[in-house]
């Protein structure tokens, strides 16, 4: 163990508890507010930082990694998803890399069906009719959904989150499939009564409602490109609570406009915050503002990962869940 504290730099406020222990611990400089740093606050936390504790709001690339200190030994980040992080080249610096992986599947899981059920059941439509005053009354044919059970889901990744849509969809009636980089073991597949297609183009063709739940690589950028979307039969619909890039937004925006794709349901976009203007306009899609772990269960779990990845790097191991380029 270091005689002295480590400096840890968190570049976003967390949870009370969280930052509480992370205080008792380390030498740790917190956010006084929950604005994202500037570039010119990261450059000077990594020179300064013996590690480094971003969120994916922080762009972590090569130029400011090149800027680091040599005293930088870790950056343990806050979220699964390291593709804010330039990976390769922390380690070709000797700067370790580790995330909090497993905390946010559930919760990730649940908003996909709550997604699912608002986009299919127009429930975003029946609230603002409430919250507008122009509700007169129940009526045989008003706001039309269609019924969820019975219908065909493919699972883009059949990771944590994929396998634990698997089990609520399948607790609705859906008949569960999945394309992966590679197939599950045939005692999961039994477990979660789902059907694997080795050809994505063929799963999409057929399935009612997609369910993006891979993580963003440069092998999975677009890869529901303008292609593949119109693969999709005109009455489905696509969720989204992985990463933004996976999907090409501008060619989704134009199928949804003109009804080539029935309806989606976006918790993340392909620019981050900057969302496709146009997508907010259209009825047939639900947006949400990134909210799809955002429990605060979830977030103290995360908290306690990134203790526990700081702490163990301090006692002169290696992190539970370092992140090594092969992995990616």
């Amino acid at each position: 163990m270091s005689s002295t504290r480590l400096s840890v730099v968190v570049t976003r406020r967390l949870p009370e508890t969280v930052e509480k222990r992370l205080s008792e611990l380390f030498d740790v400089q917190l956010r006084e507010d929950d604005q994202p740093m500037s570039r010119h606050e990261l450059v000077q936390a990594v020179k300064q930082a013996d590690v480094l504790v971003p969120t994916l709001s922080d762009r972590i690339d090569a130029t400011l990694i090149a800027q680091a200190g040599d005293q930088l030994k870790l950056i343990a980040n806050y979220g699964a998803g390291v593709d804010h992080i330039d990976v390769q080249t922390a380690r070709q610096h000797g700067i370790l890399v580790s995330n909090t992986p497993g905390v946010s599947a559930d919760d990730t899981a649940d908003m996909t069906m709550a997604l699912v059920l608002a986009v299919t059941r127009r429930i975003p439509e029946g609230l603002a009719v409430m919250q507008s005053g122009d509700w007169e009354g129940w009526s045989p044919t008003a706001l039309l959904g269609g019924r969820v059970a019975g219908r065909r889901l493919g699972i883009l990744g059949m990771g944590r989150i994929g396998q634990a849509v698997a089990r609520r969809a399948a607790a609705f009636g859906m008949q569960v499939h999945y394309h992966n980089r590679h197939r599950l073991r045939s005692e999961i597949e039994d477990e979660l009564d789902a059907t694997y297609w080795e050809s994505l183009d063929q799963m999409v063709a057929r399935m009612d409602v997609i369910s993006v739940n891979c993580p963003h690589t440069p092998s999975t950028f677009h890869l529901m490109n303008a292609r593949r979307l119109k693969l999709m039969k005109l009455d489905a619909v696509i969720v989204n609570t992985s990463r933004g890039e996976v999907i090409d937004e501008n060619a989704l925006t134009r199928m949804l406009r003109t009804h080539e794709i029935a309806g989606a349901g976006l918790d993340v976009y392909e620019n981050g915050s900057e969302v496709n203007p146009r997508l907010r306009e259209l009825k047939n899609v639900v947006l949400l503002p990134h909210m799809g772990s955002a429990t605060t269960e979830g977030r103290i779990e995360m908290g306690e990962k990134v203790i526990v990845n700081i702490k163990t790097f301090d006692d002169g191991h290696r992190p539970p869940d370092q992140v090594v380029p092969a992995m990616l």
